[in-house]
């Protein structure tokens, strides 16, 4: 009797995620960076760097050194405690890069205060839960007609959360300042994919290049998505505001099963199975990346290039006027 070859399941690539996480070689490092306003955040491997065009169309540079032990312990780059590191990681950065350039397009006299940072990061973390916690759990609900809380329930709340997604990439795209975002977020991802290519870092190299990573954090929402089809999956049948509490509770589990799995994913992104998986992921980004002119690739150069000095050279350091 022949035997019928099934896809794996979700459980078994999350097995197959914290086994490779686990024998990856502790030198591995992946750059990795964000879009702010009118520039771009790159990451290196003991400071970052972000570049913006200025309004007179100069490009300046800030970078700053990591000295915060969630970006040098060793402890903080295990498996599984990585991805809880880079979620505070992005979110820290990400604050200060967009604090920085901000200040670029306002001028040195407007700075805007850390305080409403603050506020605007908390009004943000409040938004964000709402939206892809509440929101799911409100509508799973009302489609899930049930006397009870269920499993079921649950699946339908992730599915829910992914179409939010999608819908909220839709809407806030036809923002002019968020496209322009979207602009420089398409040049982040070329400049690294031809780093990692082992292309010259040049506007001609970098071009061609695609827009879409396999490990952007639009990808990484997606993953976030169906991983928590499975980490809540125990809590549908708790009360409601208990299982909301436990759910706020377990984003970090959440955010660390997805990094490794998003990892994996990335190294087997030129394998049939790792395509298929990779699908969704990429094809999210193409609602929020858009094609970059040359003025906003040379932007993503000077970031990565900033944040790869004094470290191991990979492709050809190109200096931009």
């Amino acid at each position: 009797m022949r035997r019928v070859k099934r896809s794996p399941r979700l459980r078994d690539v999350l097995l197959t995620a914290a086994v490779n996480a686990v024998n990856a070689p502790p030198t591995t490092f992946f750059y990795g960076g964000q879009a702010v306003i009118e520039g771009v955040l790159m990451r290196g491997r003991r400071h970052y760097a972000v570049a913006a065009r200025k309004p007179d169309g100069a490009i300046t540079v800030f970078s700053e050194a990591l000295k915060s032990r969630v970006y040098t312990s060793s402890f903080w780059s295990k498996p599984f405690l990585r991805g809880v590191a880079g979620l505070i990681e992005m979110i820290h950065l990400g604050m200060r890069a967009l604090q920085w350039s901000a200040g670029v397009q306002l001028g040195e006299d407007a700075q805007i205060s850390p305080a409403l940072m603050r506020l605007t990061m908390g009004i943000s973390v409040i938004f964000g839960l709402g939206l892809f916690i509440g929101a799911p759990l409100g509508i799973s609900a009302l489609l899930h007609r049930a006397p009870v809380r269920s499993i079921t329930g649950v699946a339908i709340e992730g599915v829910v959360r992914g179409l939010i997604l999608v819908g909220y990439l839709l809407i806030i795209g036809q923002v002019g300042s968020v496209r322009r975002l979207f602009h420089y977020h398409g040049a982040e991802h070329k400049a690294i994919n031809c780093l990692e290519s082992g292309d010259p870092i040049d506007v001609e190299h970098v071009r061609p290049a695609s827009r879409l990573h396999p490990r952007c954090g639009t990808g990484f929402i997606v993953v976030v998505a169906f991983v928590s089809i499975v980490v809540f999956a125990p809590l549908g049948l708790l009360p409601t505001a208990v299982r909301i509490l436990c759910q706020i509770a377990l984003v970090p589990v959440v955010a660390a099963i997805s990094y490794e799995a998003i990892r994996l994913l990335a190294r087997k992104r030129h394998t049939a199975i790792g395509r298929v998986l990779l699908g969704p992921v990429l094809a999210t980004q193409l609602l929020s990346t858009r094609e970059p002119d040359d003025s906003q690739i040379e932007v993503a150069i000077a970031a990565l290039n900033a944040a790869r000095s004094g470290e191991t050279v990979v492709g050809e350091l190109v200096a931009v006027p």
